[in-house]
């Protein structure tokens, strides 16, 4: 339906941020003393707005609002409008974003006062958010795909933020380019969808897509799949993730809670239409999650350094809510439900590792911490309350969310159900380490070192996240999430589970606490070294090298892009370049013969010509005795 009232205006939620970018960046040195407060303006202001848009929709009657703006692309038969829309799916993305981006934006305050590109921060932090909220408001492909690059290029800049350290700028390319892999994927896509269907809106799309052939939806699918797979981090292109650590933490928080890893989860339940005429690529989208949930999870238990931790965490959970919308219109709507109470927990978790730096001269090495806790009270607190939403502590968001997608998939299927509950356990390890490590243990900072509490605009957002942490699953009340997501990702046909819903959340919680025992006997009740043995199992090896993703991308693309690249470099300069050359040394050798013929003599000439008609005579009398 066309939009009326404040929703008509929703374009503010994206031009807001990004007008703050531009005054930012545009107005150079002049805006160094108000830009954080004015890019932190924009985006609570996109907020309120946000919010308000919400109200309105959930006031009327049909749940889908589009906003019309303007010709994007006219050629030919491809016709683009550039248009918003406003539904349950997007509003929940747009509250996300905007909410947790906000507390994201007054932490920086804090965490960035003495960076001398305090300024420069904002605004690329502003340019992200505008580009995200395009990616989840536009009306087609096309739109999403240009707030899809917008992204891409917005977290190079923020990765690289520090680019004078050599692994900031190395971390920045390379997330750049493997998410130019997956955006490979998403291009096809939309380049299949326009040429199959003849348009690229999800209204066009959606609502033709049965009349393709089963093998073209299915190359649909897992084109789509691969362009998520790129941007959210998932197997095979998840080894840009953990090296995305290499920027200032709330980039960590907003590209690992509330953005840009959550845009493959989007992309993916947008598409559900899609997904439902193909259940192979459905079932390829399930096992992608499941394989990377346990990865992360691996990843997590043999790292040191705090925020490569989360960052493993962030693969494992992602891998969660694709699992969840691998199961289709049975797990769209908690897919969606446990992005959200990650968002909360997650950016708590990432910014209360940031506040840990802060008080420890900005030591990422947890074996440099412990009994934290003392020093940092507020920290502490805040961070338990995340630490408790994802292991699945009862009550906490993670118990509702997680939970729900676990029982989902044991219901669909029994092997991805036990790898999901499997994680659950190892995520319960992980992160009982990580908290073992940090605020309890003996201390083993620097005499240098004396950790303190974080100033109020930072534990505020804090303070705020962690109150999510606990109340975010009330959304689940009567199901609320459910229905209000209901119409965009359907209504789930009932479907009894092989236990009752209360026996998987009691085996889910005793697997956890096997976890949670594990990491106390192995870590709490043992004397924890400065160092990290060098002597540890091929498996803690292979977590602390991130399974050896970057060896195997060497092996199998670097190495032979390498010489296949050589190869052509060679082929040209051999073949190519030398038939040219070839060809005019030839032409001036041949010049250089005529050129002596050319003396100016009438002599030379007059035989010429004599020799000349003797071999036209020649030829005459040939041809007649023939």
């Amino acid at each position: 339906m066309p939009a009326d009232g404040l929703l008509a205006a929703s374009w503010l939620l994206i031009a807001l941020p990004l007008a703050g970018a531009a005054v930012l960046l545009l107005g150079g040195r002049r805006t160094d003393r108000w830009g954080h407060l004015l890019g932190t303006a924009t985006v609570v202001a996109s907020f309120v707005i946000g919010l308000l848009c919400t109200f309105q929709l959930a006031g009327l009657e049909e749940k889908s609002v589009g906003v019309d703006l303007f010709t994007f692309i006219s050629a030919g038969s491809l016709d683009v409008r550039a248009g918003l829309l406003y539904d349950p799916l997007s509003a929940v993305f747009v509250l996300l974003i905007t909410g947790v981006g906000s507390l994201i934006h007054i932490y920086s305050i804090g965490y960035m006062a003495h960076d001398p590109g305090r300024r420069r921060f904002f605004a690329y932090l502003n340019l992200f958010i505008a580009a995200m909220l395009l990616l989840v408001l536009g009306n087609s492909f096309v739109a999403l795909y240009v707030g899809w690059e917008g992204v891409g290029l917005a977290s190079y800049l923020l990765i690289a933020f520090w680019y004078t350290r050599p692994a900031a700028a190395t971390a920045a390319k390379k997330a750049f380019i493997m998410n130019r892999v997956g955006d490979v994927g998403l291009t096809l896509a939309i380049f299949l969808m326009f040429s199959q269907l003849g348009t690229t809106s999800y209204s066009g799309v959606f609502g033709s897509v049965g009349t393709l052939a089963g093998g073209t939806v299915t190359a649909l699918g897992l084109l789509l799949l691969l362009g998520a797979c790129g941007k959210s981090g998932q197997f095979p292109l998840q080894a840009w993730l953990p090296d995305a650590m290499e920027g200032p933490t709330p980039v960590s928080a907003l590209i690992h809670a509330a953005t840009m890893v959550t845009a493959g989860v989007y992309l993916i339940v947008r598409s559900q239409f899609i997904f439902e005429y193909t259940s192979d690529a459905r079932l390829a989208v399930a096992i992608i999650g499941t394989i990377t949930l346990l990865m992360g999870a691996w990843i997590g238990c043999a790292k040191d350094d705090i925020k490569k931790v989360l960052a493993g965490s962030t693969m494992s959970q992602i891998g969660y809510m694709i699992l969840a919308a691998g199961l289709g219109v049975f797990g769209y709507a908690f897919a969606i439900f446990h992005l959200l109470m990650h968002g909360f927990f997650k950016a708590n978790m990432f910014l209360g590792a940031g506040s840990v730096m802060h008080g420890t001269n900005d030591d990422v090495n947890m074996r440099h911490y412990g009994a934290l806790r003392k020093a940092m009270p507020v920290t502490f607190i805040t961070f338990a309350m995340g630490y408790l939403a994802i292991i699945g502590f009862p009550g906490f968001d993670g118990f509702w969310s997680k939970d729900k997608i676990i029982e989902t998939a044991l219901s669909q299927n029994l092997t991805l159900g036990l790898c999901a509950l499997l994680g659950a356990g190892v995520t319960g390890f992980y992160m009982t380490r990580l908290m073992l490590l940090t605020f309890f243990t003996k201390e083993r900072w620097e005499p240098d070192v004396h950790p303190h509490e974080s100033p109020k605009v930072m534990t505020v957002p804090l303070m705020v996240l962690a109150a999510l942490s606990l109340l975010g699953g009330l959304v689940l009340l009567n199901d609320w999430i459910v229905t209000f997501l209901s119409p965009v990702t359907g209504e789930a046909p009932h479907e009894d589970p092989p236990l009752p819903a209360l026996a998987i959340s009691a085996i889910a919680v005793i697997v956890v606490a096997i976890g949670v025992a594990l990491a106390w006997f192995l870590v709490g009740k043992r004397e924890v070294s400065r160092t990290a043995p060098e002597k540890v199992s091929v498996f803690t090896a292979a977590g602390r090298n991130d399974l050896y993703g970057d060896a195997f991308n060497d092996l199998v693309i670097v190495e032979p892009g390498k010489s296949f690249t050589g190869g052509l470099a060679a082929f040209d300069r051999g073949t190519v370049d030398g038939g040219f050359e070839g060809t005019g040394r030839a032409l001036s050798g041949l010049s250089g013969a005529l050129r002596l013929a050319q003396n100016g003599f009438v002599r030379s000439y007059a035989l010429s010509l004599l020799a000349g008609a003797a071999l036209v005579l020649l030829a005459l009398v040939v041809v007649n005795l023939a």
